[in-house]
């Protein structure tokens, strides 16, 4: 199994730290990846972008240029997201944020109210690992089975606090898709 994945919105979405989180989980998972993040030089509300590759095998290229499954969090990066996603790749959208429909009809498009559900949680910060979730079950790359374990690991002591929210977050995003 490779699954080559895009997450793509602007700054203050959290798609560094998605991106983070979802090789951290591949990792503990047993699985090879890899992970190049992109931002503007904004500190929040600039574009943020990360290409991850997870694969059970050796990765030969770092390099995600046509990716299986992308992740829109925003309205600007759908265009972007649908232009480089394969035929029958899978585009997961943010439907809270964004309304414009895929214009492409050779892709699976699925939605997922992102931000809506990280605020009955709690947090709309926490969208991104709501999307989390849904990308794992929509693309079967991560099983999640111990994901608190694997966040008490990943995130440092004084942001474990935040971990039972996180958990909610991936398991709804996990359960609306």
């Amino acid at each position: 199994m490779t699954e080559k994945s895009f997450f793509a919105g602007f700054g203050g979405q959290g798609i560094i730290s998605l991106g983070q989180i979802w090789v951290y989980c591949a990792m503990k998972e047993g699985k090879n990846v890899t992970f190049f993040p992109f931002y503007g030089a904004e500190k929040r509300g600039g574009v943020a972008r990360a290409s991850v590759i997870i694969s059970d095998g050796e990765i030969a290229s770092p390099l995600v240029t046509v990716p299986d499954s992308a992740l829109v969090m925003n309205s600007d990066s759908l265009p972007i997201c649908e232009d480089l996603l394969k035929p029958q790749g899978l585009l997961l959208i943010n439907s809270t944020l964004v309304k414009a429909k895929p214009r492409r009809g050779d892709i699976r498009a699925a939605n997922i109210e992102a931000s809506a559900l990280a605020e009955k949680i709690g947090n709309i910060r926490f969208a991104n690992m709501v999307a989390l979730g849904a990308m794992a079950k929509l693309t079967g790359a991560l099983a999640l089975t111990e994901i608190e374990d694997i966040l008490k690991h990943f995130f440092s002591p004084d942001k474990h606090k935040f971990i039972p929210m996180n958990v909610e977050a991936i398991r709804a995003g996990y359960g609306a898709v």
